[in-house]
């Protein structure tokens, strides 16, 4: 039986003319990440270097509002992703797409219903919706920034990286070999931790961020979390080797950036590939706190819909900070999607070779740089 395509079209969807001024050399590739916290569509150009960004769309859903509590998706909270998916499949619907891949992550991996919530969104839009690993999350959150890991403009080679992802519903470390001179790198070990803006919010209760002693039990919870990970691959020697580069990827980081930056509005540009002293990250911390609840929901880089969850993801930025005292956070505001766009230019361009790439664990090694351009 031949295997569903993750976008079939949304059942009933009107027909449009694309707006969009193809060329003939443009293949079109889209990316769908349903996080526990986002819904993120990517549609991308490939390009002589890489991609370029054509769409992009993000809404904050919260699809896993109150799954810590009850272990499922609630019905409010199902609704407005599926707002928000038929969104996307009105978008994708505008282009002539070349291939598409749609990937859930821990708020579908842990909700009990979450296969049949994935069902019911392929009934009422098209998208056919894979749930993947904390693995497979860690590994796509390393080939993004796979052009960051080999920029010399963050100093001399290294021969690791730690990476952290945090998340909605759950945190992801990447602890990554790196090759400098074929310019490659592959996944030496992972952890999914369970732990995310939206579970740590709920557990600890939504105000718990701003009062002082709550904040630190965050941070302890999560710091105790880390230590099993550390005995193992005894990541604090090669920190202490000077052997590793650290890269933070989620909204936590690339919001401490954009303070530290002392930017009016947040501008992707500015932040993305930026490099933020562990010194200023802290005192952008501190800075939070002593803003208030009203404070940071009216800090233009943040806003009322955000503002609940950024104490509690600087609270696992500071465990992981704690565990791993790097000096300086290479910051990209890039993530899954970007991952998903490599993965099917990398396909298509194996696919009109005709060469055939063996299975690989780990992450995909370019061999040149492949580097986002656009907004």
């Amino acid at each position: 039986m031949d295997r569903i395509p993750p976008w079939a079209g949304r059942p009933g969807r009107p027909v449009y003319s694309s707006s969009y001024p193809r060329q003939s050399e443009d293949e079109l590739f889209a990316a769908l990440d349903l996080g526990t916290n986002n819904c993120r569509l990517m549609v991308a150009a490939q390009t002589s270097g890489g991609f370029r960004v054509v769409d992009s769309y993000s809404r904050m859903v919260k699809l896993g509002e109150g799954l810590h509590h009850t272990g499922r998706l609630g019905e409010p909270a199902m609704e407005r992703t599926l707002d928000a998916l038929r969104t996307c499949a009105d978008r994708v619907g505008r282009r002539q797409v070349k291939d598409i891949r749609a990937v859930a992550t821990e708020a579908c991996r842990r909700a009990e219903n979450g296969f049949a919530f994935l069902e019911r969104v392929r009934s009422e839009t098209g998208f056919d919706i894979n749930i993947i690993s904390g693995r497979e999350e860690a590994c796509l959150a390393v080939e993004s920034c796979a052009n960051l890991i080999h920029n010399p403009r963050f100093g001399a080679p290294r021969n690791r990286a730690l990476l952290f992802d945090i998340g909605g519903g759950s945190t992801e470390i990447a602890w990554v070999r790196v090759d400098p001179f074929r310019q490659a790198q592959d996944l030496i070990g992972y952890l999914s931790l369970p732990v995310g803006v939206i579970t740590l919010s709920e557990q600890f209760g939504p105000a718990s961020s701003h009062d002082p002693g709550c904040y630190k039990e965050m941070v302890a919870f999560t710091k105790a979390s880390l230590q099993h990970f550390e005995s193992v691959h005894r990541i604090g020697p090669e920190i202490r080797r000077r052997q590793t580069r650290f890269i933070g990827t989620s909204g936590t980081v690339t919001t401490l950036a954009s303070l530290v930056l002392n930017l009016p509005r947040y501008a992707r540009a500015a932040v993305d590939g930026s490099q933020l002293p562990s010194v200023s990250a802290r005192r952008a911390v501190r800075m939070l706190q002593e803003m208030g609840p009203q404070g940071v929901e009216k800090h233009p880089c943040i806003g009322p819909d955000r503002a609940a969850f950024v104490l509690p993801g600087c609270a696992i930025f500071e465990a992981i900070h704690d565990t791993w005292p790097i000096e300086d956070i290479i910051v990209a505001d890039r993530g899954l999607r970007d991952g998903m766009v490599l993965r099917m230019i990398q396909k298509a361009g194996s696919s009109q070779r005709r060469f055939q790439r063996s299975p690989m664990l780990g992450p995909i090694p370019f061999q040149q740089s492949i580097q986002a351009t656009g907004s």
